[in-house]
């Protein structure tokens, strides 16, 4: 599946090479020379796997651009800079940057860097139809929107995701979550209800998370 790069570089040289050799290892990269643009695309387009982000922008610090982004989404940053000094890399890891590449680099090393982040993205991700759950985040997408969650129902989200297309019961979900042992059936099934509603799950006819007479739920994919 062809992965959608979203790059910002103001050296126009340097970005267009980094679009086509992107684009020969199957990677879609759309590029931004300025930080308006690139917050307007994202904004208004979050289908990108990772960002590669320059720090010297004619409109705005790295930095800045960096945290706003992340306000916006979890999404991987790659930092790509000639601020390759000590102090700008600690400050890059601080802010949650999941590389820092100081130029100048090899192209292929950044093809690299990106299979590799994206790899282990990949395995905190469980995606079921327009569900996408972010074990590390802690984060739960519903066609592209975030959804709102507790602690508990995103705990009970995820164990009845990992037991795809099994049976379990409420005794099952007490075990497996945070929840006080003593926690009656009737909380779990408000629980469940409240999570239903949240990821847009019709009660009279679910598509995701289904009642079990006699036993409990499943969640099918």
């Amino acid at each position: 599946m062809t992965k959608n790069v979203l790059l910002i570089e103001d050296d126009r040289q340097m970005k267009e090479f980094i679009i086509d050799y992107l684009n020969d290892y199957s990677f879609n990269c759309k590029a931004f020379e300025t930080a308006k643009e690139l917050l307007k695309e994202f904004q208004n387009n979050k289908n990108y796997d990772i960002v590669i982000l320059d720090l010297m922008l004619p409109d705005m610090d790295g930095f800045d651009l960096f945290k706003k982004i992340k306000k916006l989404s979890n999404i991987p940053i790659i930092i790509s800079s000639a601020r390759g000094d000590i102090g700008n890399k600690i400050h890059g890891f601080e802010l949650g940057a999941d590389d820092y590449l100081a130029k100048p680099y090899e192209p292929r090393e950044l093809v690299l860097r990106i299979e590799h982040i994206l790899k282990k993205t990949a395995l905190n991700k469980v995606e079921i139809a327009e569900l996408i759950i972010d074990k590390n985040s802690r984060s739960v997408n519903v066609d592209n929107y975030e959804v709102d969650l507790t602690q508990i129902e995103f705990e009970i989200l995820l164990f009845l995701v990992e037991n795809l297309n099994i049976n379990t019961s409420r005794e099952q979900i007490v075990n497996a979550t945070s929840l006080d042992e003593d926690t009656k059936s009737r909380t779990i099934d408000t629980h469940i209800s409240n999570l239903r509603y949240k990821i847009g799950d019709d009660p009279k006819n679910p598509k995701y998370i289904k009642s079990v007479w006699g036993v409990g739920y499943k969640f099918v994919g």
